[in-house]
């Protein structure tokens, strides 16, 4: 399989928002209730750049995957900690894309200077753990029923790199 990772750019939006909104309205994975639109994807996109970046993978020219660097909170206290996020198309997982995309944005957080990365992913979500735990991210803890999405409380498996 031709796979490359970089970072993206505005070329890569709506492809972003096809993956990312699939998980929207069907899953649980993102706690978000309304689809993006192409406008917020953009807006999005601004968002994640220089030391946020916004990552693809990309197959044959197609974005098959998606990863981010986010602040972990507001509060200039937190600023050396960042949170990871991860999406890759339902047609692409199982195939090592995943764990690309998650080492790559280790290896950017490491290089931007950040001390810690932290994951926050829904309770049962096997995959997501399975695949952090890869890059040695450990669980620290469990947000218990701290969402509600699809008629169901969900808790929020904790987990953390030091870098």
């Amino acid at each position: 399989m031709d796979l490359a990772i970089r970072l993206a750019n505005h070329g890569d939006a709506e492809a972003i928002r096809d993956i990312y909104n699939v998980e929207v309205v069907g899953t649980t994975v993102t706690f978000d209730l309304v689809a993006r639109t192409a406008a917020e994807q953009i807006e999005w996109l601004e968002r994640h750049s220089g030391g946020h970046p916004a990552i693809v993978a990309v197959s044959e020219g197609e974005v098959i995957g998606f990863g981010s660097l986010s602040p972990y909170k507001e509060r200039p206290a937190y600023a050396t900690t960042i949170e990871d996020s991860v999406y890759v198309h339902t047609q692409w997982r199982g195939k090592g894309i995943g764990s690309g995309l998650l080492a790559e944005l280790v290896r950017l957080g490491g290089g931007y200077g950040y001390h810690s990365i932290v994951a926050r992913i829904v309770g049962g979500h096997d995959a997501s753990i399975a695949l952090h735990r890869t890059c040695d991210f450990e669980i620290i803890g469990t947000e218990k029923q701290v969402g509600r999405k699809l008629g169901r409380w969900l808790d929020v498996v904790v987990m953390q790199l030091m870098l």
